[in-house]
């Protein structure tokens, strides 16, 4: 693996719209906020705010007899370096790039900024809410380290894990590619939005309750679920790095303003 200190005029449009989106890249431009957000959790201690999607995960490493602690950070690492390998994709990485994702990744987070007044306005000429984004829950420094481990670990779990499972099983299930990428699109964006609630059901003598997330309220289901579809546009056309990038400082933004 080799790095690369080159003239940043050096690298054409091209060559960033192209390598920005690769996987390894996207793992070198994550690593520091993976990096801030597992040393965070562990320098606050037991009061330190743990992302839904990451207590999910390391429950579900725990149901499989995998309880230690770094394996699921090294994990992410470890899928990112199998799915660069699996496309093929030159090893090396231009540092220059970096700079660049994060300034899109802030842009990015200001236009999902942007369509979540826009909603607000529109539900609130109709009637349905009043005119406020779905907001953060203030700026303490564990709310920013779990800002960051929402950026990571559910761009993971929603858009690089179970977004293309699903467009295979709807694929396999007979659609076309491309209305199994949109279901997948659908599926998983109102997956990631109801994730963010408490639900409590039974099916016979089988009863589910989650404790994690908020009280469930359509309007703010509809930005999440708005929300998702365009997680996943950044996905699949600008890759991990910058999904998780842009859920991150979107989240951050949401707190400060």
């Amino acid at each position: 693996m080799t790095t690369s200190r080159e003239n940043p005029a050096a690298t054409t449009s091209t060559d960033y719209w192209a390598c920005s989106s690769r996987p390894l890249v996207g793992l070198f431009f994550v690593a520091p906020m993976l990096v801030a957000y597992e040393g965070g959790l562990l320098l606050l201690g037991p009061q330190a705010m743990r992302n839904g999607a990451d207590a999910w995960l390391r429950h579900g490493l725990e149901q499989l007899g995998f309880g230690q602690y770094f394996l699921l950070p090294l994990l992410t690492c470890g899928v990112l370096l199998a799915w660069h390998h699996l496309q093929r994709e030159s090893w090396h990485v231009s540092v220059p790039l970096l700079p660049g994702m994060l300034l899109e990744s802030v842009v990015l987070s200001l236009v999902l900024l942007l369509l979540a007044h826009l909603q607000g306005s529109l539900l609130a000429f109709v009637g349905a809410v009043p005119c406020s984004v779905p907001a953060g829950e203030g700026a303490s420094p564990g709310q920013f380290v779990a800002f960051l481990g929402a950026g990571i670990y559910e761009e993971l779990l929603f858009r690089l894990m179970l977004l293309p499972l699903v467009a295979v099983v709807l694929k396999a299930a007979g659609a076309t590619p491309r209305t199994s990428l949109i279901g997948a699109v659908v599926a998983t964006s109102m997956l990631f939005a109801a994730a963010h609630y408490r639900f409590e059901f039974s099916l016979g003598t089988i009863a589910f309750a989650t404790v994690l997330g908020e009280p469930f309220e359509w309007t703010s289901f509809l930005f999440r679920s708005a929300a998702g579809v365009f997680f996943s546009l950044v996905f699949l056309y600008r890759g991990f790095g910058i999904a998780a990038g842009t859920h991150a400082f979107y989240d951050i933004l949401v707190s400060l303003l």
